[in-house]
């Protein structure tokens, strides 16, 4: 069996064509969770009404971002995920950012998935961060790297496997430093310390046994067929245990967050697990979809994704 004999669902084909019928949200459309405690739209991120209906009011107190890159994903252009010219594209960034930044709370966190491609001078990264400058209010805490088990590269260059996480805040939000350690085991020694006319070694004075995160992952697993989480036709899906630490240490249980690009349904999935709320939108109604039905599935069976198995069994692909 081919490991992607699901399609690419953000490309133009018949498959897609025949997934949409089955999908309950038009665009501009919401749908609202039965148990009253998260919202998915199909709406454009760009659109400041679209936005405030998203949020119907409310303020959330944090923002998880993974919009498109302006990087071909696979090195192909689709029609969703093709290439603008980068001042078009940090122009469409200024205007989902004005709507995010104005449904967050005084004291909030945001954090920006985003790439920087090493055949175009690192584009959009710089560029982006250039223009979070322009929000004063907002001050740069951290630029996390995921690192990535697979990636491309050529035999002139390093192979790229880096995954860039941008960290801002507003006011004094919430950071839960225990959501930060990891379950890798303290083994540097050394770093000598007298104590109390002792000399004691950095791992005795330490409370954790295992050491924290940091801004640099090594410890998450890229997604791939072979993982639960897996959502087969999304490849852009984030690892679930990097979305929780997010969520774990950016907020308290309860609070609301939302995720503007939802794509396989990463943010709400986990706002689901770890008692929060989410109001997720995606302008495409097959993730929108695809949001919903990841959720209903983790509430009646408890898993995560599909692994091999597709999210619309109702329609029939090449390898069924």
């Amino acid at each position: 069996m081919k490991n992607d004999w699901v399609p690419r669902l953000d490309s133009p084909s018949h498959y897609r064509q025949r997934i949409l019928p089955h999908c309950r949200l038009r665009v501009g459309e919401i749908w609202e969770d039965p148990l009253g405690v998260h919202r998915i739209g199909c709406l454009d991120a760009a659109e400041p009404a679209d936005m405030r209906r998203l949020l119907a009011g409310k303020k959330a107190d944090l923002a998880i971002q993974d919009p498109p890159y302006n990087i071909p994903v696979g090195r192909r252009n689709t029609a969703a995920l093709g290439k603008i010219t980068l001042a078009e594209y940090i122009a469409w960034c200024g205007r989902w950012l004005e709507n995010c930044l104005a449904i967050l709370k005084k004291n909030a966190s945001l954090y920006v998935w985003l790439g920087a491609d090493q055949g175009d001078s690192f584009q959009p990264l710089p560029d982006f961060m250039l223009l979070m400058r322009g929000f004063s209010e907002w001050r740069a805490r951290s630029l996390i790297t995921l690192r990535k088990q697979r990636g491309y590269g050529t035999q002139k260059n390093w192979m790229a496997v880096r995954q860039e996480l941008l960290y801002y805040v507003r006011g004094d939000p919430p950071f839960q430093v225990a959501a930060e350690y990891t379950e890798i085991p303290k083994t540097l020694r050394g770093y000598y310390k007298e104590v109390k006319g002792r000399r004691t070694e950095n791992a005795e004075r330490g409370k954790a046994r295992t050491i924290r995160a940091g801004n640099v992952w090594t410890d998450v697993q890229q997604v791939f067929y072979r993982l639960e989480e897996n959502v087969p036709g999304c490849y852009a899906q984030k690892p679930l245990k990097a979305i929780e630490r997010i969520v774990a240490a950016s907020s308290r249980k309860g609070d609301l967050l939302v995720d503007f690009f939802s794509h396989s349904g990463s943010a709400l999935l986990a706002a689901e697990k770890l008692g929060r709320r989410c109001y997720a939108a995606d302008i495409d109604p097959v993730f929108a979809e695809i949001t919903i039905r990841r959720l209903e599935r983790f509430r009646t069976i408890g898993r995560s994704g599909w692994q091999r198995a597709t999210p619309f069994p109702e329609v029939a692909f090449p390898q069924q």
